[in-house]
């Protein structure tokens, strides 16, 4: 079952929604980026925490989707995870690696979708 870019990036923040990690933003950086249609960040504060956002949002968004993310760049210890689906790049971040980087600030040309009232199409 195919799905398109944005249901797949909604589907990625539910799924992060579910196991309560911190801090959910999705960008549309479809125009801005040759990378990637949609840009997830999200934030968990311990190690556990980490790997249990990895093992859900990849089991939760494969059943409700059937997609699988292609690549996984990073490992937990390293406090920063991106599941990469193509056209969705998730990233995992340990809350103060995230505020050391700054991801967001990179793409402030990007549109924030507010996921929690989008619907799938």
């Amino acid at each position: 079952m195919a799905t398109e870019g944005k249901d797949l990036a909604l589907a990625c923040a539910r799924a992060a929604e579910e196991i309560q990690a911190e801090n959910i933003r999705l960008w549309d950086l479809r125009g801005l980026s040759t990378l990637t249609d949609f840009m997830l960040v999200c934030s968990g504060g311990s190690m556990p925490h980490l790997r249990a956002i990895l093992r859900d949002v990849s089991a939760k968004v494969e059943e409700a989707t059937g997609a699988k993310p292609c690549n996984k760049e990073g490992k937990t210890d390293t406090r920063w995870v991106v599941l990469d689906y193509i056209d969705v790049m998730v990233h995992v971040m340990h809350e103060e690696l995230r505020e050391f980087y700054g991801l967001e600030e990179l793409w402030g040309d990007a549109k924030e979708i507010d996921w929690q009232s989008e619907t799938v199409s």
